[in-house]
């Protein structure tokens, strides 16, 4: 390898090859004169004749230097030049190449990719093999961890499809897998570990694992970019949201967004997140009304800037039922269904209808559905049978809220099963009543509440009186037990842990009769705090496993499932981690469905510090070698046609004029000039060619990019499904591109759209009479136009009477069978030119709607994952919007054929067979 400043030649020997210049010269000048001609009369032939004597070295000086030039130009080709060749990356011996991608190598990966593109590259310039090792886990159908020792070509091509894991790295299983793999410890390996720059804990352990197979280079991001971020499972505190985002490095202060969607796709809530300097958390409520708080599917942290910079299944929290409204039974019975404002159930049900779904029934039959919390007012002895399933559906998550009453002031005893009441602490006999042995003088106001009681934090109103309850007894663990209390001490409230569930008491009544609690909103906070106790919805856990539907790639999109992901477990859930067997993701049974999220269990890392072995540490984002052998083996075939065409004329064989143009196109290529001619030239030989799509460039960025992902994203799936082979779309511009060489042109209706020049105008109408056809899109269900604009629009063109389609029109037969045509909205009519208007082979020269359908077409050129949601019905509704542009294209392509076949029947039955 030989280096000449920014250039570096990989094969310097082929340059030797240059000193044979000379020999080309004298050879180039030994060219042949040309004949000479001489056009009749005989007598001008005759006159023309002059003898001399010609020699054979009459090779323009011009043109030997062309040639000398192609020579010069393909030994500096052979001998395999770079531009900008990074010296930091040179080395001997085999390269290992480490690479960490776990989850949180996610943002900014592609910065990761293209310099291991690089150094497989390198290394396979340099004939070295490549030791491949990643640090994540692979998917379970391969073993843990695995060396793979390449070429450097075989290394670039599995280096190409690397993804980042939507899991943490195993950095020690790794360091085990290369200890007993094929990488010899003899420190003659050039070790390049590509980190994610964070500490997941036995950093130095790692680093010096690594160093003992030869000199190390640790590759960094760079300080600039954000360092990764967790958004931990929310808290639902009544209707609010309680959403807690860390990151792991707090040097610098940092802003985003924390975005809240709905199970559909849609945007619901977007709250800033400011980091400032030192801060490595910041705690967002989303204080969101019931009806938007049931329709939560995900929240996530999205940065300034770059979303990938900060993308990954760590930055998002999927959600389920156990963040929505919980199903609440309420215990009946207390025979006062006829007189509502004397019956517990009216206040409960008063109480808890806003934040939840409320049922109402026996223990019995309330737990053969699945609940979250049952209230009990003043049910008095419970029968074995109940109480046995009480008890059971308690200790696996359930909460019981107990009332007490007349029934239960005299069920304090032990029952004849030797039972006592399923109460949280032991009850005394009766009640405390007012001017009764205990001496109350008045009613007994509430006690604030205190720090470590759910309800903390509520405000106590001043009318808010106690006339009469039930006492506990005396007890150790009282204290611990009691949650609220009168302004005299007594409990108000107890609870107490069983299993995973907990069994409260409220010491008076649910309705008015011992009190006024139930008139009054703390009622209603209170119980909002206890349903927050809850698990979810329990009683389901010894079910069928839960299997995986969708999971969470490392870049936090859901996608179907891998084949390899393994099922939970009901029981184990709550206890199950996210690994390769289980990635993140939507696990569901029915329609039992749960989320297990990424960011639950993992620990937030740390920055990486100072490595305790000697390495050299560098950052992504450098700019690769640039191989310029390509551009000279292109340069040197241009040359060597004009040589041909030079050498052609020369001898005769083309005259003048023929040569001039042609020799004329290839200097100004190679000069970089151009003309309007060679403009339009080339415009027509690119779209001649190939068959593609068109849309109109508005001049609105944001616009014009919807319309070319949408018409990218149909063509793909166009030529995925049909035998039409479509190229990717082009962008014209009305008054200076010629419109005839595209069979549809998607036009989405801006505001100004009718301010057409006179030379706009002519070309569109030549268009739509010459065969063309036209889709306008108002786009108007969303933020798009107004139907006035393409009304305007309209009076400027000649455009046909419009009618809605049909049911039976061909565009919803022309290939798939369709009753509607939605976008990325739907309900909105589909217009076509009224039948019989124009002979146009059966197609209708303007179609026009408001669906948005470019939007719902339009895919993301990195990640081939839609850019918008389709609005109201997700990825089915997008799926019919792909079905309705490939109608659309058929429609377009094949004319009358696809009509005739869709009347075929009545075709038939008019030709009388």
């Amino acid at each position: 390898m030989w280096e000449l400043g920014a250039l570096t030649f990989t094969a310097p020997p082929a340059l030797a090859a240059l000193a044979s210049l000379p020999v080309i010269w004298w050879l180039l000048r030994l060219t042949p004169p040309a004949p000479t001609r001489v056009r009749f009369p005989p007598l001008r032939l005759l006159l023309g004749l002059v003898t001399r004597e010609e020699p054979s070295s009459t090779t323009p000086l011009w043109l030997i230097i062309l040639r000398l030039a192609i020579a010069t130009i393909l030994i500096l080709a052979a001998s395999g030049p770079l531009w900008d060749q990074s010296t930091e990356w040179q080395g001997k011996g085999p390269m290992l190449l480490v690479v960490d991608d776990g989850w949180s190598a996610a943002p900014g990966w592609p910065d990761r990719q293209r310099l291991i593109q690089q150094l497989t590259d390198q290394a396979g310039r340099d004939g070295r093999p490549v030791h491949l090792l990643s640090t994540a886990s692979p998917s379970p159908s391969l073993a843990p961890h695995r060396v793979m020792s390449l070429s450097g070509r075989n290394a670039r091509e599995l280096a190409a499809g690397l993804q980042p894991r939507p899991w943490p790295s195993d950095r020690p299983g790794a360091l085990k897998a290369l200890a007993a793999g094929p990488v010899k410890k003899d420190r003659g390996n050039q070790v390049i570990w590509l980190s994610d720059g964070l500490d997941h804990g036995g950093l130095a352990t790692f680093a010096e694992g690594l160093a003992a197979f030869g000199p190390m280079t640790v590759v960094v991001p760079p300080a600039s970019r954000p360092t990764a971020k967790v958004v931990r499972p929310p808290v639902l505190e009544g209707s609010v949201l309680v959403t807690r985002v860390e990151r792991a490095d707090a040097t610098h202060a940092e802003s985003g967004w924390l975005r809240a969607y709905a199970d559909d796709g849609r945007l619901i809530v977007r709250e800033a997140v400011a980091f400032k300097a030192g801060d490595g958390a910041a705690d967002l409520r989303l204080d969101l009304p019931g009806e938007m708080l049931n329709r939560l599917g995900r929240v996530s942290f999205e940065g300034e800037g770059n979303a990938r910079d900060h993308a990954s299944a760590a930055a998002v929290a999927l959600l389920d039922e156990r963040w929505r409204r919980r199903p609440i039974g309420i215990v009946t019975g207390d025979g006062k269904a006829d007189l509502p404002l004397l019956s517990s159930v009216y206040y409960l049900n008063r109480a808890m209808e806003p934040f939840s779904e409320v049922r109402q029934g026996t223990i019995a039959g309330l737990l053969d559905r699945r609940l979250a919390m049952m209230a009990l007012p003043d049910p008095g002895t419970i029968g074995s049978d109940a109480r046995e399933k009480l008890e059971a559906w308690i200790s696996e998550g359930g909460v019981a809220v107990r009332f007490a009453g007349p029934l239960l002031a005299q069920a304090t005893s032990a029952d004849a099963a030797g039972q006592g009441p399923l109460v949280p602490v032991p009850l005394r006999t009766g009640d405390r009543v007012i001017g009764g042995a205990m001496s109350w003088t008045k009613p007994a106001k509430l006690a604030p509440f205190e720090a470590d009681s759910p309800f903390q934090g509520l405000k106590i109103p001043g009318d808010v009186v106690v006339n009469r309850q039930v006492l506990a007894r005396p007890a150790i663990d009282i204290e611990n037990k009691t949650w609220a209390r009168l302004a005299d001490g007594t409990p108000l409230v107890t609870a107490e842990k069983r299993g995973k569930g907990w069994l409260i008491l409220f010491h008076t009544t649910a309705n008015t009769q011992w009190s006024n609690l139930a008139l009054s909103g703390l009622l209603v906070e209170m119980m909002q705090r206890l349903v927050g106790l809850s698990q979810g919805v329990t009683g389901g856990g010894k079910g069928p496993p839960l299997e995986p539907i969708q999971t969470l790639d490392a870049f936090g999109v859901l996608k179907d499932a891998p084949p390899d992901a393994d099922s939970i477990a009901q029981d184990k859930f709550a206890d199950t981690a996210v690994s390769p067997r289980n990635p993140p993701g939507i696990y569901a049974q029915g329609s039992n469905r749960r989320v297990l999220n990424l960011s639950r269990d993992i620990a937030l890392p740390a920055p990486m510090g100072d490595l305790p072995v000697a390495a050299t540490r560098v950052a992504y984002g450098g700019d690769p070698a640039v191989d310029i052998r390509p551009a000279l083996m292109v340069l040197a075939l241009a040359l060597a046609l004009i040589d041909y065409a030079v050498s052609l004329w020369l001898r005769g064989v083309l005259r003048l004029p023929r040569l001039a143009a042609p020799a004329a196109m290839a200097l100004m290529m190679l000069t970089g000039a151009t003309s309007a001619q060679q403009v339009d030239d080339a415009y027509a030989l690119e779209n001649s060619t190939d068959t593609r799509l068109a849309y109109v460039v508005t001049g609105n960025d944001e616009v014009d990019r919807v319309s070319r992902m949408g018409l990218s994203g149909l063509s793909l799936i166009v030529r995925r499904r049909t035998a039409a082979e479509l190229a990717e779309p082009r962008g014209v511009e009305l008054g200076r591109h010629d419109l005839g060489f595209f069979p549809l042109i998607y036009w989405p209706v801006t505001a100004g759209v009718a301010n057409l020049s006179e030379r706009a105008r002519q070309d569109v109408n030549a268009y739509l009479q010459n065969g063309g056809t036209i889709l306008f899109d108002t786009r108007s269900q969303g933020q798009g136009a107004d139907l006035g604009e393409l009304r305007e629009l309209a009076r400027r063109l000649d455009i046909p009477p419009l009618v809605p389609a049909a049911p039976n029109h061909v565009l919803s037969r022309a290939f798939y069978l369709l009753n509607d045509f939605p976008g990325r909205w739907r309900g909105g009519a589909l217009w076509i030119e009224r039948a019989g208007e124009r002979i146009n082979d059966g197609v209708s020269p303007v179609i026009a709607g408001s669906n948005d359908w470019a939007a719902a077409w339009a895919i993301d050129d990195e990640t081939s994952q839609p850019i918008l949601p389709a609005v109201p019905g997700g990825e089915r509704q997008r799926e019919l919007a792909y079905r309705f542009g490939v109608n659309l294209v058929m429609y377009v392509l094949t004319g009358n054929y696809k009509a005739d076949q869709v009347h075929l029947p009545a075709i038939m039955r008019r030709l009388g067979q």
